[in-house]
């Protein structure tokens, strides 16, 4: 792939680190692994991004005719190389990232060590390409910029600062660049959480998301906190679930309609295509049911009861890979995944039973 897994800087606006250490005045547990918010960002070449660091190096044969190279192409990557190091990153394994000289065409030494931080940022123009990839996003933006003016700094960087042929600039773009974004990059903007419009010039929405990352991530620190009171457990619970309710509300198919309003004016807007219900698991997901009534008036509810499977626990954290590869076309929204289960079926992280916390029925 050609992405740089990197500690969290998009612009110079974009610097997030978030780094807080949890101790206990009795007891010091043991630090569990950092587990990093992973970011993929995607776009077209020149969209706003920056560089590459997954290529594969070519070989000197390959060199002597680099002019009918596709370096825009997925096999262009190596993406197993990108598949591996993200697990290590999320395991809180420290890696090393290929360090690619776009002038010779092949990694060089030394690699550049990246370690687990609270949020890494992994871009390039087929991040969302691989589906093994966009599994291991928690977060995944397509940067949408017009393609004139991609073209118009793709001839900027590679003929002005790298002293490129404009005629080899244009032939390339015109043979390989806009059929690959065509055919690969474009589509996977369909996978994308957040589009941002105007690429990383749009400051406005990258202030936005960095604002929404720090808020969630805080309140998931408050409410994973083992001291936490019951009171600001389920008022940051509450938030979390509102934010996540109006986020999949937002997702659901709407049509047109107009009304008159009260200066008589029309008002072109949107409706929801058609009646809405919602269904909560007994008993953490009736938590989520006020939510819903806040922004759905009227909505009906009905409930329905996972029974376990005796201490058969362990199928708790592939539930969701198991929900979406029966039903592909549902879309999961959540604020955060935990990791995986300890040697006592518990959720780690984690955060506790969080129905006995809410309900204040834990002892």
């Amino acid at each position: 792939m050609n992405n740089v897994a990197k500690e969290a800087a998009l612009p110079s606006n974009l610097n997030i680190k978030d780094k807080h250490t949890l101790q206990s005045n009795a007891t010091k547990a043991p630090l569990s692994p950092k587990q990093p918010f992973f970011i993929g960002v995607a776009g077209g070449t020149a969209s706003g991004k920056t560089t590459e660091s997954f290529y594969y190096s070519l070989s000197n044969e390959t060199l002597q005719k680099v002019n009918e190279y596709n370096f825009d192409h997925p096999e262009s990557f190596d993406t197993k190389l990108m598949l591996s190091t993200m697990e290590k990153l999320k395991r809180g394994q420290p890696v090393s990232i290929p360090n690619y000289d776009l002038n010779t065409h092949k990694r060089i030494e030394p690699a550049r060590q990246v370690h687990p931080e609270d949020i890494i940022i992994l871009e390039g123009i087929l991040v969302l390409h691989d589906s093994g990839v966009r599994s291991l996003l928690n977060m995944k933006i397509f940067v949408d910029e017009d393609s004139d003016v991609r073209l118009a700094r793709r001839i900027q960087r590679l003929a002005n600062e790298r002293g490129r042929n404009i005629a080899n600039v244009l032939d390339q773009y015109s043979r390989f660049v806009k059929p690959s974004f065509e055919e690969f990059v474009l589509p996977t903007k369909k996978y994308a959480d957040i589009i941002i419009p105007s690429g990383g010039d749009n400051d406005v929405a990258i202030d936005l998301i960095v604002q929404n990352i720090r808020k969630i991530k805080g309140m998931h620190t408050l409410i994973r906190d083992v001291k936490a009171t019951k009171h600001d457990f389920v008022f940051y619970s509450d938030r979390l679930i509102r934010l996540v309710v109006e986020h999949g509300l937002g997702h659901l198919p709407f049509t047109e309609k107009q009304v008159i309003t009260p200066t008589g004016s029309v008002y072109s807007g949107v409706v929801f295509c058609s009646r809405l219900c919602g269904v909560s698991v007994i008993r953490s997901g009736e938590s989520m049911e006020n939510a819903l009534r806040a922004c759905c008036k009227g909505i009906k509810i009905g409930k329905i009861l996972i029974h376990g499977h005796g201490t058969n626990g362990r199928q708790a954290p592939q539930g969701i890979n198991a929900v979406c590869g029966r039903f592909p076309m549902l879309k999961l929204v959540t604020s955060e995944i935990d990791a995986s289960l300890n040697e006592n079926s518990r959720v780690i992280p984690g955060l506790g039973e969080f129905g006995d916390r809410y309900f204040a029925t834990d002892d």
